[in-house]
């Protein structure tokens, strides 16, 4: 059962994680216009079309965390199953004609008549809750059941295909196991299949195989596989120091595949330079900070566990964003958290955040 503390119910949400959040989401705005307008107009004939649609998404993003930071987080206890349950049918869903999207390849999208969900990004939210509740009742013998559930989720997403968010969903899982106190050796024992695993699906497809080789071998195929990592690379390092200035990246025009999207912290990089890039990191680094302090002040075991995992998410997938921005490991195509264009992926994480605000507000007093 869960131990409800009232005494702190009415404190104020974390002032430090709600200004960060702010400047970040606002700060994604400013880059979505900077960064979209040539492919804007090239495609809509309208500079502002992505970020009109990005800034509707952030309205939309904000009500919805806004729900989240005053919704006691621990009535997410009770809807932890049904919203899984939700979340794999929309993860079927992506599949059926007449339903399902299919774009670039990939069945990644369901058209809900007023607005296009990709069910991927609900799905890291909802195996934080899930998880968190789960894990926040001590059980034995739990780690097969666990593999299992992640498997299903993982297999849903990976043949999409969307190999980053599956990779970001199965980390999220590994990092919410891992708090739960799970047995080290459980960790030792996944880590080497887990890597044979990922080694076999980038084989087995083409496009897989592409990337792992470009990223290797930058020199390979340096006008198709690698020539988003380089025109990246090139765009970081022409922002030098002090960067080229806002508004003032050459790269955006479409010079940059996915320039307002996944390689969106090229554009900042090229604009602000250095500096700038470090000062962005910091604002992620002190919201890691504040989110994980909030885990630790939390008043009870499920509040603990539903704070380390949105932190962990966020974490997670801003470090994977960066690493292969940096060349440190292969694209994937993963969205910077608040910063990169993109409705479902905005709205998930806040609403998110929204719960870690809501757990702030509930933190042990003394």
């Amino acid at each position: 059962m869960i131990r409800r503390i009232h005494k702190s119910s009415k404190a104020p949400p974390d002032r430090w994680l709600f200004a960060i959040v702010g400047i970040l989401s606002f700060f994604g705005i400013l880059m979505v216009y900077d960064s979209s307008v040539a492919i804007a107009i090239r495609e809509f004939a309208d500079q502002y079309y992505f970020v009109k649609e990005q800034f509707r998404w952030l309205i939309i993003g904000w009500f919805v965390c806004s729900f989240c930071t005053l919704f006691d987080y621990h009535r997410w206890y009770k809807l932890a199953l049904p919203l899984l349950g939700i979340t794999v049918v929309l993860l079927l869903a992506v599949f059926f004609p007449g339903i399902g999207v299919r774009a670039l390849g990939a069945n990644r999208w369901i058209n809900l008549g007023f607005f296009i969900l990709q069910p991927a990004e609900l799905a890291k939210f909802s195996i934080v809750v899930y998880l968190a509740a789960w894990f926040s009742v001590k059980e034995k013998g739990r780690f097969l059941a666990f593999l299992i559930l992640i498997a299903m989720v993982f297999g849903l997403v990976i043949i999409e295909p969307d190999m980053g968010t599956a990779a970001i969903i199965l980390l999220i899982a590994l990092s919410l196991y891992f708090f739960s106190g799970a047995p080290l050796w459980h960790f030792g024992m996944l880590l080497p299949i887990l890597a044979v695993g990922f080694i076999g699906l980038a084989v087995v497809s083409p496009y897989r195989m592409q990337r792992l080789t470009s990223f290797i071998n930058r020199e390979h195929d340096p006008l198709g596989a690698s020539y988003q990592i380089r025109q990246i690379l090139l765009s970081l390092g022409s922002g030098g120091v002090f960067g080229l200035g806002l508004g003032q990246s050459r790269q955006k025009y479409e010079y940059l595949p996915e320039a307002n999207t996944d390689a969106i912290f090229a554009i900042i990089g090229e604009e602000l330079g250095f500096i700038g890039a470090i000062g962005v990191i910091c604002f992620y680094a002190m919201l890691l900070w504040r989110g994980f302090r909030i885990a630790k002040e939390a008043p009870d075991r499920f509040g603990q566990l539903l704070a380390a995992g949105v932190t962990s998410w966020i974490g997670i997938q801003t470090t994977l964003n960066l690493a292969a921005m940096v060349a440190i490991m292969p694209l994937t195509g993963i969205p910077l958290p608040l910063i990169s264009y993109g409705g479902s992926s905005l709205v998930s994480v806040l609403a998110g955040l929204g719960i870690l605000l809501n757990v702030s507000r509930q933190r042990k007093v003394s």
